[in-house]
């Protein structure tokens, strides 16, 4: 009889270990419908602006390459430079695509940033790409 009392005992214990845990009502927020926009500090622009000097750089020198010789930049060592004049492209439309964009949205294209850095890579990368379509032609 005690036997049949601790297995009985023992059992409805051990059914409460295996329940659920109680759900607790939970306070719903309601959702924010507006969005705050983080803004670029001037370190961001500087660095972008600069980056931008630089890819655009790399592509005219590339074009400039490929007009007198036929021929891009060589691959160089470990393809570095090749590396380079790729991620470089990639840049210039990235940053004309962002100048285009802005201009949609706001009517009128990047920031200037600190020192006009900015303003000077966008119209270095449309100067890129109108170059580029006139040694492509």
């Amino acid at each position: 009889m005690k036997r049949l009392h601790v297995l009985l005992l023992c059992s409805v214990v051990s059914i409460d270990a295996f329940a659920p845990p109680p759900v607790k009502a939970r306070l719903h927020t309601a959702p924010q419908l507006t969005r705050r926009r983080a803004s670029e500090s001037d370190e961001e622009l500087a660095l972008y602006g600069a980056g931008g000097v630089f890819a655009s750089a790399v592509v005219l020198y590339s074009e400039f390459t490929l007009k007198t010789t036929g021929c891009g930049l060589p691959a160089g060592p470990f393809g570095a430079v090749g590396a380079i004049e790729g991620i470089s492209y990639l840049a210039v439309i990235g940053i004309a695509g962002a100048s285009l964009a802005t201009k949609v949205k706001t009517g009128s294209g990047l920031k200037a940033g600190p020192g006009g850095l900015l303003g000077l890579a966008e119209g270095l990368a449309f100067t890129a790409i109108v170059v580029g379509l006139v040694v492509l032609a």
